[in-house]
């Protein structure tokens, strides 16, 4: 079928820094890798806020160029968004980022090389597909979806086109496809449609940007997992770098001078500091920014989305489904986005465990059920596919992207009211002291690894350059 499926997604011691703009640096634990020096004592050092793949990247270059840099993060880890799970030992799980979208020509194709780390390809051909009785999709009905996708692309091209007001993508395909004539088969169909654009890119088809909401560059090369884990990325990121987990930041205020970084625990004194918290974070205001952000930067942290793809895996006793790498499942347009695709991760893991996925406004309401009534939900899709004998899960994880006070959502959308040119507002940097980066902030790549990558080198090299 014709589908977007989502391009889905140490330690010895640097020593104390060695400048006297890093004033509280003296009263921390560094914490980094044996084989490292210490950084140039000419430098009036770098604050980084987030151990992400931004915050990482962007500290790893400073340290690289000889700056004193410090990063300051949140949670008691390191990744962010890459989280790599060990709760089934021999099973490392992402729960964050999967995959590297594109191989061809990305920097984490690269870095994955350097850090030996497997990768298994994903097929997004490699599909079976079920309609909501659980029957299998046959071929007049899988011409009939590709039918339905091919003329809502070609509705919201033509909107980009002529349009010269945002509306929504729902809003948009309806009207092209004269939604209130349709059977409700077709509307299905079409639903089901809607909410791949929703796995996509995250945000509800209510709220994108019907005229932004494809504007990144395309992705070439295949796309891959990591059957050990996305955090062989971070960890090589990080090794040698002087690390502050369990660091809230409060506020960031800065002059002439330099900046200053209050967290619950400190406070940090420096020449610069990278911001690398996540859009939902900057739009929840828990972090305080000193004399204020530029109208353009408040506008584009307003007005840019951030979006929500949560995770189920799954584990199981047996396989019980089919040898292909992914399932989609089209619910009755009254289930509307619920539990529409999985993906076997039998083959990279050589357990039976699945993982499925909900975005957008479905994936945020089951963020306030129960474990135990998200696994039963999930559970009736499979066995209304595969029958109602198929065996109980043996275990489960899921994740909650949008309630983590730390991301406060899982990657950005373009709204209705953005504009790509909002990403490069959100990332430019504020009296040549404050810097920003993360995958919001890359008008190209947003929503990526490797987006979130080089935001965090182009934000380093601001302050080296």
């Amino acid at each position: 079928m014709t589908m977007h499926r989502r391009r889905f997604l140490q330690s010895a011691s640097l020593g104390l820094p060695s400048l006297a703009a890093l004033t509280s640096l003296s009263a921390c634990k560094v914490t980094a890798d044996a084989n490292t020096t210490s950084a140039s004592s000419g430098s009036e050092g770098v604050i980084v806020v987030g151990a992400g793949t931004s915050g990482l990247a962007a500290a790893r270059h400073l340290a690289d160029q000889g700056e004193d840099v410090v990063v300051l993060e949140a949670r008691n880890r390191i990744g962010g968004r890459i989280w790599t799970s060990e709760k089934w030992a021999g099973v490392p799980l992402d729960l964050g980022a999967s995959w590297i979208h594109g191989i061809d020509n990305n920097p984490i194709a690269a870095l994955a090389r350097k850090a030996r780390a497997r990768t298994v390809v994903t097929d997004p051909d490699s599909s079976t597909d079920y309609l909501a009785d659980g029957s299998e999709v046959d071929g007049a009905q899988e011409k009939a979806i590709e039918g339905w996708q091919n003329k809502m692309e070609d509705a919201l091209a033509s909107y980009q086109d002529d349009a010269d007001k945002d509306a929504s993508v729902r809003s948009v395909v309806k009207r092209a496809l004269g939604w209130s004539s349709l059977s409700d088969d077709d509307k299905a169909l079409i639903s089901f449609g809607l909410n791949d654009y929703e796995h996509e890119y995250s945000g509800s088809v209510d709220q994108m940007s019907a005229l932004y909401f494809d504007s990144g560059a395309d992705i070439k090369g295949k796309d891959v997992l990591f059957p050990d884990g996305y955090h062989q990325i971070t960890d090589l990121l990080a090794r040698g770098l002087s690390i502050r987990t369990g660091h809230v930041v409060k506020h960031i205020d800065w002059d002439s001078s330099g900046v200053t970084v209050g967290t619950d625990k400190d406070t940090f004194h420096a020449g610069h500091v990278v911001v690398t918290l996540p859009l939902g974070v900057l739009q929840s205001g828990a972090v305080k920014f000193g004399p204020g952000l530029p109208a353009s930067k408040r506008t584009a942290i307003d007005r840019l989305g951030m979006g929500v793809l949560n995770k189920c895996y799954l584990r199981f006793p047996k396989v019980f489904w089919p040898d292909t790498d992914w399932m989609t499942y089209v619910p009755d347009v009254d289930n509307y986005g619920q539990w529409e695709q999985w993906i076997n991760i039998t083959r990279p893991t050589g357990q039976p465990v699945l993982l499925g996925f909900n975005a957008a406004d479905f994936g945020r309401t089951i963020e306030g059920w129960s474990d135990t009534r998200i696994v039963d939900s999930a559970m009736g899709t499979l066995k209304t596919i595969f029958g109602s004998d198929i065996p109980a899960p043996v275990g489960y994880q899921i994740t909650r992207w949008a309630s983590d006070p730390y991301a406060r959502g899982s990657y950005s959308y373009n709204k209705i009211g953005s504009t790509p040119a909002m990403r490069d507002h959100l990332a430019a940097a504020v009296d040549d002291r404050v810097h920003f980066a993360g995958e919001a902030t890359h008008r190209d790549s947003y929503q990526t690894v490797h987006g979130a990558y080089l935001s965090g080198i182009r934000a380093a090299k601001e302050i080296t350059d």
